[in-house]
C-alpha cells in the first residue's frame, strides 16, 4: 500500500473528503515550490498534485498555461521536480505527491529512468494527461513495479464502456473532470457531477475525486457532498500569478484559499 492508498484509507475511516491541490512546479520561481508544498499541507492538503511544466499543455486553460511559461523561464525540468520532492520528503514523509503532466518529458528521460527517479525521489503517483489507458501498456507496468500509481482522467463525455476500461487500469484515485473544456473554464454544476459519478461507483472501488471548476469553499462543499475528494488547481495558480512579483507572500495566499475549502469540506456530515 503506497502513500495514496494509505491516505484514502485514513480518510475513509474518518468519514472525510480528500482535498487535493495542484500547483505547477517552479512557478513563479523554483526556489519557492517546496515551501508552497509545505504551506498546502499546513492548510489541509491530503494529496499534492505537482504539475510538470510543459510548453504545450493542451488540456489546460490560460491560467495554468501561463504558470508553465513562468516556470519554463527558469528552465524547470523533470529532474528539478525530483529534487524538489526529495527536499520535501526530508520533513514530510506522509503526504502523497502525484506528478501531473504530459508524456513528452517522460519519454525524453526514458520510461524506466523516469520511473526509477520518481520512485527514488518519493513520488507516489503519475497522471499523464495525454496518455489514455489504452496506450499505457508499456508505462503502466513499469510504474507499478516501483509502487507508483497510474492515475487517469474521466470526462463527462466518456462512454460507460470506455469508463470501465479506465477504471480497470486506474490506481490511487480516479480524476473526474467536472467540466467540458480546459482547466479554469465554465461554471461547475454539482448536480451534473453527481449524475455522472453514480455509474462510476458501479465500475470501480477507487476514490472518485473531482477537479475543474472548484473555486472556493462553497463549490468545494457542493462537490464534496457527492465525491470522495476535491481537486483544486486554477484557483491556487491564479493567486500565484497575482503575487508573482512578491513570491514571499504566496504561501499565505495559498493557505487562505485552501484553508477555506478545508473548513467547508470538514463541515459536511461524515460519509
Amino acid at each position: 500500500m503506497n502513500r495514496i492508498d494509505q491516505r484514502f484509507a485514513e480518510l475513509k475511516a474518518q468519514g472525510r473528503r480528500a482535498l487535493i491541490p495542484f500547483i505547477t512546479a517552479g512557478d513563479p520561481d523554483p526556489r519557492y515550490t517546496v515551501g508552497f508544498m509545505h504551506a498546502l499541507v499546513e492548510a489541509g492538503a491530503d494529496v499534492i498534485e505537482l504539475g510538470v511544466p510543459f510548453s504545450d499543455p493542451m488540456a489546460d486553460g490560460p491560467v495554468i498555461q501561463k504558470a508553465c511559461e513562468r516556470a519554463l523561464k527558469h528552465n524547470v525540468r523533470l529532474t528539478h521536480l525530483f529534487e524538489m520532492v526529495r527536499e520535501f520528503r526530508q520533513t514530510d514523509g506522509a503526504t502523497p505527491v502525484v506528478l501531473m503532466g504530459y508524456l513528452n518529458p517522460v519519454e525524453r528521460i526514458g520510461l524506466e529512468a523516469f520511473a526509477d527517479q520518481a520512485a527514488a525521489a518519493g513520488i507516489d503517483g503519475v497522471l499523464t494527461v495525454d496518455m489514455p489507458p489504452e496506450e499505457a501498456d508499456e508505462l503502466g507496468p513499469i510504474l507499478k513495479q516501483r509502487g507508483l500509481a497510474s492515475i487517469f482522467l474521466v470526462a463527462p463525455t466518456t462512454s460507460t464502456e470506455r469508463a470501465a476500461t479506465i477504471c480497470a487500469h486506474g490506481e490511487g484515485y480516479l480524476y473526474y473532470v467536472a467540466l467540458k473544456g480546459v482547466t479554469g473554464a465554465a461554471t461547475l454544476n454539482a448536480a451534473d457531477v453527481a449524475e455522472h459519478l453514480a455509474p462510476l461507483r458501479g465500475l470501480t472501488e477507487l476514490p472518485l475525486c473531482v477537479g475543474f471548476g472548484i473555486r472556493d469553499g462553497a463549490s468545494a462543499a457542493e462537490v464534496g457532498k457527492v465525491a470522495d475528494g476535491v481537486i483544486v488547481g486554477s484557483a491556487l495558480v491564479s493567486r500565484i500569478a497575482e503575487n508573482a512579483e512578491r513570491p514571499e507572500a504566496i504561501a499565505d495566499e495559498l493557505k487562505a484559499v485552501l484553508g477555506e475549502m478545508r473548513q467547508a469540506l470538514d463541515a459536511l456530515p461524515a460519509r
